[in-house]
């Protein structure tokens, strides 16, 4: 338990005399190392979770979460699916069948490429994630029409009520030999999902449609889940439960992607912590010249009947209160910072006349940011652990100063 009198030297050595300016110095850029590098892992890990999220978010816009391929009986299969999901708590938002085919566009001027995806008829018109998306036509009757990105529907110069050809990969005899089939579809609606690939290279139709262009008989079951993180336990269920090995998260899809995100964050957040580690240095520079400038002090404390462990823990706490205070400050400044980060964003901009975060070249329009309370506890648990063990030394080194030794000469 600590006494008053320990608190009173504590508050005594926070702060330094004039004529031990040096003390005052270090103890003062200890601590504001230590608020630096909390508030700026604290932004930092912010802006990159809100990044993780928005691009997600994104992406999964028209990618499901769950895909299970080559379904058979589409109807047992989604029932069974549901039925598994209940029972571990995992929420479907929608199930929905689908299929891709591909297609080559053909124009006056240019060809390209594309992937159509297409949808149930009665599905297609119930799907938020594509009607909310809409931006000009309409969704319903698509007996005949297609749905195009808007990418794609500016590179190509179409608009809605447009015509265009599209050779499928499947062929006709002619009196001229084997040639590709083409089809005809109007356009009906234009998307646009905020992620180039699907607005350049993706065409939504009915299924029916890809019949014409697909050669897989067998139609995909998407799934989509009130929380993504959910996708791979529900993979996992699934293959367990139903012996179905077709069955991938939108994780598998994106592994690429994914994992360079989270490596990423883990190696932003290793060298940031850096910046605590060295403050951390200063801490033990500053409580070293402390007990060598108070030997005497110290001696007389023990000759009075302070024991070692009062040193211990009078040293140990002056350095602790350094890093408590340090990140305390830090985790406000982090917080407030992360919370108004595009006000500042667009504040610098002004002042510097340069695009800070240009949305053409991340895809987002503002500046993202997603303050996680467990992030802020685990960066605050790591800086206090960084500067209690700085503190420790020190403390150690008063507590074994000899009196007698000290006091020999005086």
């Amino acid at each position: 338990m600590i006494k008053k009198s320990e608190i009173l030297i504590i508050k005594r050595y926070l702060r330094p005399k004039k004529k031990e300016g040096i003390l005052k110095i270090i103890s003062f850029f200890s601590f504001l190392g230590i608020a630096i590098g909390v508030a700026t892992l604290i932004i930092v890990m912010s802006v990159m979770s809100g990044f993780r999220k928005d691009l997600i978010d994104k992406l999964l816009t028209f990618q499901p979460h769950v895909v299970v391929e080559n379904v058979k009986n589409y109807q047992d299969l989604k029932k069974d699916i549901e039925k598994i999901a209940i029972q571990n708590n995992i929420k479907i938002v929608k199930a929905n069948l689908t299929n891709l085919g591909e297609a080559l566009l053909i124009t006056k001027n240019k060809n390209k490429g594309i992937v159509i995806k297409g949808y149930l008829k009665n599905e297609l018109e119930k799907l938020d994630y594509i009607s909310k998306n809409i931006v000009s036509g309409n969704i319903n009757n698509l007996d005949n029409q297609i749905g195009i990105g808007a990418e794609l529907a500016e590179n190509f110069n179409l608009k809605i009520g447009d015509s265009l050809t599209l050779l499928s990969n499947n062929t006709e005899s002619t009196p001229f030999g084997v040639i590709p089939k083409q089809y005809t579809y109007k356009i009906a609606f234009i998307f646009n999902s905020g992620l180039a690939e699907f607005d350049t290279n993706y065409i939504v139709a009915n299924l029916e449609i890809l019949k014409n262009f697909s050669k897989k008989k067998l139609n995909q079951l998407e799934i989509r889940l009130d929380n993504a993180e959910s996708s791979i336990i529900l993979v996992n269920l699934v293959k367990n439960i139903l012996k179905n090995n077709n069955i991938y998260s939108w994780v598998e899809y994106n592994k690429t992607f994914y994992d360079a995100l989270k490596v990423e964050r883990n190696v932003m957040f290793i060298i940031l912590t850096l910046i605590i580690i060295v403050a951390a240095f200063n801490i033990i520079s500053g409580l070293t010249i402390l007990v060598k400038n108070k030997t005497k002090e110290i001696a007389i404390l023990k000759s009075i009947g302070f024991n070692n462990g009062s040193i211990k823990r009078i040293f140990f706490l002056t350095g602790s209160m350094i890093g408590i205070l340090g990140t305390a400050t830090g985790i406000a400044i982090g917080v407030l910072f992360s919370f108004y980060i595009e006000n500042i964003r667009k504040f610098l901009s002004e002042i510097l006349k340069i695009e800070i975060f240009p949305s053409e070249i991340y895809f987002l329009s503002k500046m993202p940011s997603q303050i996680e309370v467990s992030t802020i506890l685990y960066i605050s648990l790591f800086s206090l652990l960084i500067t209690f063990g700085a503190s420790i030394f020190p403390a150690l080194k008063a507590a074994n100063t000899d009196p007698i030794e000290s006091l020999r000469y005086e």
